[in-house]
């Protein structure tokens, strides 16, 4: 890893800001924030033919490298960690899957340390407060409703760090856990839930703002029982989780959230495990096992989807190139929308004076060619 310059121009670049696209632009770069002006003597690296986005922020992930936020020692998770920021992810919330109370707290404990060093964004609980006839890669026997004492119990051991919730709803006490979790400014999201779409709006009305991996783990979109894909979609107050790796979401799919709710108003996720960045093999999602086979993770037994090998950098390649979305809506749903929901846009998630030095550095074919992270170079600029 380089030394950090104490001012550096980034220059020549098609640089996304919040207004828009600037061809050739420039970024001042001093100390570990972005700047707005530069000295005579800067040092100034030429990016032309290159795009500058903000660093990703991914507010759904469980692992990566090899590593599992879910049960991994406190150097796994961090070898976890730099494993996404490789792949331009600056910003990361870890999740958690079902399992035993007691060991969900134990686990907010260990993370929230990594939260306050500055490692991790926050902390996501998926699980174990879901539906079993939606469970997907969770364990039966582990699930519970979601009691708003064990809820809260949750919080407290997450110390102040906790970010969201996801929540089946439509079971006893989901109403009120999500009235529990908007009081204390935690994200009640709404995801591997069998509710109706009568159901899905009044958690909506009762302060759920997020749709945990829209489509997938909830009853799908009919013509005479839309169910929850269609009130999550519709109203303006939520946000929709998308995991743009071609297994979990059909292109028309993708397609359709963004053209209902907006760029505005997705989120794009990893919804990653263990061989995100690592490669085929078998793994262990909290008690159960998985073999990850070309890249697709399913449950041994059972064979559903278990998570993802997603990284952000081939979900936004995906989206530009396959998918062809404008690259500003990309970013929108990819850093801007997830650092608000997280409550961090004030220093991540755009390319703005003030805020951390986060950025990703594109060649013309979306891959990456460099990160910056608060100013130090992770990956160091490989200029074509």
């Amino acid at each position: 890893m380089a030394a950090r310059a104490e001012t550096t121009v980034l220059a020549g670049a098609r640089v996304v800001l919040p207004t828009g696209t600037v061809d050739g632009g420039r970024v001042i770069i001093e100390g570990g924030r972005i700047a707005g002006a530069a000295p005579a003597d800067a040092v100034t690296l030429d990016l032309s033919g290159h795009w500058l986005v903000p660093g990703f922020v991914d507010m759904h992930n469980h692992g990566g490298g090899g590593a599992s936020f879910t049960s991994g020692s406190v150097d796994e998770v961090l070898k976890g960690i730099r494993t996404h920021r490789e792949h331009g992810t600056t910003t990361l919330v870890a999740s958690g899957v079902t399992g035993e109370m007691d060991f969900l707290a134990q686990r907010a404990g260990i993370l929230s340390e990594l939260v306050e060093q500055g490692e991790l964004a926050g902390i996501h609980f998926e699980g174990p407060f879901i539906s079993p006839c939606r469970k997907g890669a969770h364990s039966e026997s582990l699930l519970r409703d979601p009691d708003p004492a064990e809820v809260r119990k949750l919080l407290d051991a997450a110390r102040g760090t906790a970010k969201m919730v996801t929540l089946a709803t439509e079971l006893p006490g989901g109403i009120e856990s999500v009235r529990l979790l908007a009081e204390h400014g935690v994200i009640a999201a709404i995801g591997h839930t069998d509710a109706t779409y009568e159901q899905t709006v009044e958690a909506i009305d009762a302060g759920a703002t997020v749709a945990t991996h829209l489509f997938n783990a909830m009853p799908p979109l009919g013509h005479r029982a839309p169910g929850p894909i269609a009130a999550l979609l519709e109203d303006e107050r939520v946000t929709v989780e998308l995991i743009n790796d071609g297994t979990h979401l059909h292109p028309a799919a993708l397609e359709l959230a963004f053209h209902r709710a907006g760029a505005g108003r997705v989120a794009f996720i990893t919804d990653a495990m263990d061989a995100a960045g690592f490669g085929d093999g078998k793994y262990q999602l909290g008690p159960l096992a998985v073999e990850v086979k070309d890249g697709v993770a399913r449950l041994v037994e059972g064979g559903s989807i278990a998570g993802s090998t997603l990284t952000l950098d081939t979900a936004f390649k995906r989206a530009a190139t396959v998918d062809r979305l404008p690259v500003e809506d990309i970013v929108q749903a990819i850093s801007a929308n997830p650092a608000k929901l997280l409550g961090v846009y004030d220093k991540v998630g755009s390319l703005e004076p003030g805020k951390d030095a986060d950025l990703v550095v594109l060649a013309a074919d979306f891959s990456v060619a460099g990160v910056l992270h608060k100013g130090e170079w992770v990956v160091e600029p490989h200029l074509r």
